[in-house]
C-alpha cells in the first residue's frame, strides 16, 4: 500500500438534528469540528450536516429530510445493522464520565472476544460500544 489512511469518519442519517447533537454533544462528549449554514424551517433552525470529534473519533451526522421535508412522526428505527465501536484507554473512567452525563448503561463486561466494553444506542437506533482491550484479540 503505499498510502497510510488517517481514519475512518462515518456518515450517519440522523431525524432530528438538534436532538442528535444534543446526545453526541452533551451526553457523549464529541465536539463539532464543522456544520453546515444554519437554517429555518418548521423544525426549528439547525444545521443539516454536522462533523463531531471525541479525541480521535470522528463521526458525521447528516439529516435524512431537507428543510420542510421532515414527516410529521418519526418512521421506524432501522439502524441496527450498523454498530459504531469507540476504543477507550480506561473503560471505567469512560463509564463514570458517561454515567456521569445522565447516560444510562450498564456497566461494562467482558466479551469472550478480549474486549471490556459497554454500549449505548443513540436517539436515532445506532448502537455506540465503548470498547478497551484487555485481553487476546
Amino acid at each position: 500500500m503505499n498510502f497510510s489512511p488517517l481514519g475512518l469518519t462515518p456518515l450517519i442519517g440522523v431525524f432530528d438534528m438538534p436532538r442528535s447533537l444534543a446526545f453526541y454533544r452533551d451526553r457523549l462528549g464529541f465536539s463539532v469540528v464543522s456544520a453546515s449554514p444554519e437554517v429555518e424551517t418548521k423544525e426549528g433552525r439547525f444545521s443539516h450536516w454536522m462533523w463531531l470529534r471525541f479525541g480521535g473519533a470522528d463521526i458525521m451526522l447528516n439529516t435524512q429530510y431537507d428543510s420542510d421535508e421532515r414527516p410529521l412522526q418519526e418512521p421506524g428505527r432501522t439502524h441496527k445493522d450498523a454498530v459504531f465501536y469507540i476504543g477507550c484507554s480506561d473503560i471505567e473512567l469512560a463509564y463514570q464520565e458517561l454515567t456521569g452525563r445522565g447516560l444510562k448503561v450498564e456497566r461494562p463486561k467482558m466479551a469472550p472476544y478480549g474486549l471490556m466494553l459497554f454500549s449505548v444506542e443513540d436517539p436515532d437506533g445506532y448502537t455506540i460500544v465503548f470498547q478497551e482491550v484487555r485481553g487476546q484479540i
